[in-house]
């Protein structure tokens, strides 16, 4: 390889890497999967972590271990997409020592888990945790917007609010 291709190398490497850490979520696309899932992760020895695939979890459709993903970063700040970069995906053996190292910083950003402490007990039951390793390999960002209909899910918005609220609102203000 070329000094310059090293350089570009490193560039991408550290954009990943930088990117990754600093975003809350990922928007990821397993193998044959037809749309990104965006997915809570944390950057932990080179790789973004992920637990899903059990109750109260997310869903980690299309990501099996041996197999590879697109994982697309946007800006904190801005939301837009800094990177595109494809990752070897591993799951980790429950127990295992790599499983308890992802799963301490994982832990840590868990937002309101129902099970507070015992939470990674049962993700040693019942959920996967995964690796998702950068291969090198960086995707220029798209000059489209990739608008897509939102991926199926059992969750709900709430009912309209009743004809009567603003009135009540409105007498509420009043009273001030």
């Amino acid at each position: 390889m070329t000094s310059e291709l090293l350089g570009q190398a490193l560039v991408d490497r550290t954009l990943v890497e930088e990117a990754t850490k600093k975003s809350g979520l990922v928007w990821v696309r397993g193998a044959n999967e037809p749309a990104a899932r965006a997915l809570w992760h944390v950057w932990h020895d080179g790789a973004a972590c992920l637990v899903g695939d059990g109750p109260g979890e997310q869903p980690l459709p299309g990501l099996a271990a041996g197999g590879s993903a697109e994982v697309t970063v946007r800006s904190k700040d801005k939301g837009g997409r800094l990177v595109t970069w494809t990752a070897a995906v591993a799951e980790l053996a429950p127990g295992s020592e790599a499983w308890e190292a992802a799963v301490a910083d994982l832990k840590g950003k868990r937002l309101n888990a129902p099970d507070g402490e015992a939470m990674t007990e049962r993700w040693a039951r019942e959920c996967r945790v995964l690796r998702l390793e950068p291969t090198g390999d960086t995707s220029p960002l798209p000059r489209g917007s990739l608008a897509a209909r939102p991926v199926p899910t059992p969750a709900t918005t709430r009912e309209p609010a009743p004809a009567a609220l603003p009135k009540l609102l409105a007498r509420r203000r009043g009273r001030k």
